[in-house]
Order: structure tokens, then sequence, then C-alpha cells
């Protein structure tokens, strides 16, 4: 069964938890509630208010950035979550954002993406497991520190804290290197635009790292993400989408270098991808949302009355993901969302 969460909102300028909405998915049988950051609220605050407010729903970030924390800080945070909320809900998403966020917003340089995240998710497993001491010499981060600036006085240590000491780390990626870096190390993936009909660009990639970590794929997680729109007017629906495809098309991101755009190329949309960005680095925000197509939105969500919304539901049961994060979603669509999905209640 395709497992489903709860995305919070956020990037907004204020922090607005539907506690009683949670709590009602929760009853449902929803399985999870995710919780994002960029440059305003953090992951992990949000989800430590939902974790005194619930008994079952598992609570994961996705993503927590990269930057925002040293790996030892976040290793920290995660495994205090995981105190806090007790019954081994927590799933730790982690992502890198981009050169624009990293660089501008947390004052670190972009370096090498490949690199970072397996530093960073080797040292959160150390702390975590507590066999020994922390110790780690990566080529982005090292514990104890052997910077030329080093006192030489750092000292490894193991954590005070005893937690989980497997709690899942799922990576939130899309380019090649990346999504096979994720079938290595990681528990699971976050995958960055997956639509229905995508595993197969992908199973490559995904093939190579469990080859190359010696793993099987067998409890390896795919956790999808849709807009969930309950409505009978599919256009007003697809519209009411655009613009923020259009802003992270055309503007999240350099011109040079923008993850959003190559997505829209990876999915077989070029044209359409280069006319957005043309016409929003130009100041046209109209032009940019007029060139969003609408199959790009539609095949990215689910929109539509509860019987279109049972139909196109189908493709996400087999698309090969383990898990859909639903957006948008309110009290009525999350009943409707519930029923077409057949969730066991809790009682």
């Amino acid at each position: 069964m395709l497992k489903l969460g709860l995305a919070l909102d956020w990037g907004k300028p204020r922090i607005d938890i539907n506690i009683p909405l949670l709590q009602r998915a929760e009853q449902l049988g929803f399985d999870a509630v995710w919780a994002a950051e960029a440059y305003g609220s953090d992951a992990l605050t949000p989800l430590a208010y939902i974790a005194g407010h619930t008994q079952h729903l598992r609570l994961g970030t996705a993503v927590a950035q990269v930057a925002a924390r040293a790996p030892a800080a976040l290793a920290m945070a995660v495994a205090t979550l995981d105190q806090l909320a007790g019954g081994d809900r927590v799933i730790c998403g982690l992502g890198l954002s981009g050169p624009q966020v990293v660089e501008g917003w947390y004052g670190q340089a972009w370096g090498k993406p490949t690199s970072k995240m397996r530093d960073y998710v080797s040292i959160l497993r150390q702390v975590w497991q507590r066999e020994k001491p922390v110790s780690y010499g990566g080529e982005t981060y090292q514990l104890p520190y052997q910077g030329e600036d080093a006192s030489g006085l750092g000292k490894a240590l193991k954590s005070i804290l005893h937690t989980n000491p497997n709690i899942p780390v799922l990576l939130g990626t899309g380019s090649k290197a990346m999504v096979e870096l994720t079938a290595e190390i990681a528990d699971g993936w976050l995958p960055f635009g997956f639509v229905p009909g995508m595993l197969p660009q992908y199973q490559n990639w995904l093939d190579n790292g469990f080859a190359r970590g010696n793993r099987r794929p067998e409890n390896f997680q795919i956790q999808a993400g849709a807009q969930l729109l309950l409505t009978d007017d599919v256009k007003a629906g697809i519209d009411s989408l655009k613009p923020m495809i259009a802003m992270y098309v055309g503007g999240m991101g350099a011109k040079q270098k923008n993850f959003h755009k190559d997505l829209m190329v990876r999915r077989g949309f070029a044209d359409a991808a280069e006319a957005i960005q043309q016409a929003f680095l130009a100041g046209d925000m109209p032009a940019a949302i007029a060139a969003v197509p609408d199959d790009y939105v539609d095949d990215g969500a689910l929109i539509g009355s509860e019987a279109r919304l049972r139909e196109r539901y189908r493709a996400w049961q087999d698309s090969g993901a383990t898990g859909l994060i639903l957006h948008m979603v309110n009290a009525q669509s999350l009943e409707v969302i519930a029923r077409i999905a057949d969730l066991p209640p809790r009682t």
C-alpha cells in the first residue's frame, strides 16, 4: 500500500500549524507529517511541536538543509526530537539546496555536493550509533577538526544522549551522481520532481548505487510528493499552481545552474523550460506563468473531483513510490484522499 504523508505549509511569513487536521490525519491512518526549510522557518521546531499533539504520525524533515548545521548539530537535534517523540517516529530527510542559498544565506562554499553529503551522513550515523567516540576524516568534514588553524586540542567525543541508533536517513536528490549516492548510503529517497512514469529514468542510477553499496533495495523508501486540490474546475486548479512553478523554473537558481529548470527538461519540456526562464529573467512574470504547460502541472499533482482524483491516484500507486507526501491538503480533501487510498484507520 502507498503510504500517505502531509506536508506542512512553509516559505510563508507566518507559521500556521493545523493541529486538528494533523490529529484527524492520524486517526484516518496517514503515515507521516513532513516539514521543510529554506531561508525562513526551520524544519525541526514544528515537528517537535507536532510530536506533543500526536502519538503515531511519523515526523520527517523534507528536507533539513545540510548547510544549516554542522553534522553533529543536526544529529543532536534529530536525536533530541526522537527521544521526545517516542516510538521511533523520526525520519531525517536531508537536502543540499543550491548555490544561491548555500552561499547567499548560509555563507558556505557550494563545494563538492557528493563528498559533502557522504561525509554528513557518515557522521550522523556515528553519532546515533554511539559505538565509539566520533572520529571522521572526510573531504568536507573532519572530527576532530584537522585544519591548519586547529588548536590541536580537539577530542573525539561520544554522544551523551541515547537514541534510536537506526534513525532513517532519506536524501532529497535529483542528479545522476546524487541519486546514485542516495541508493548507496541512504535508507530512502525524496525524489526531486518525481511523477508517475519517471522511475525507469532513474532505475539505472538507483541500481548503480545499490550495487556500489552492496545493498538490497527491498526496504528502500521512495517518498514522492504532489499537490492535492479537490475541485470541479481542473483548469483553474492547474492555473493556480503555475505561478509557483514559473518562479522556481525561472529564478530559483542561477541562469546557468537551476535544478528546477533541469527537472523540467528531464521530463520532456525543454522548450517550455527555456521560455519560462527567459521570461522570468526579463521581468515578464505573466509570460513566464503562461509558458508553464498544463500537462507538466497536472502530471505532478492530484487535481479534480473525487472521481478524477480516484482515477489519477492509481498512477501514483503504480509509480514505484512507497509514500506520497501531499501538499495543500484541507479538511475536505483529507477525508476524500483517505477514502480513495482506503487507509486503515487507527482506533
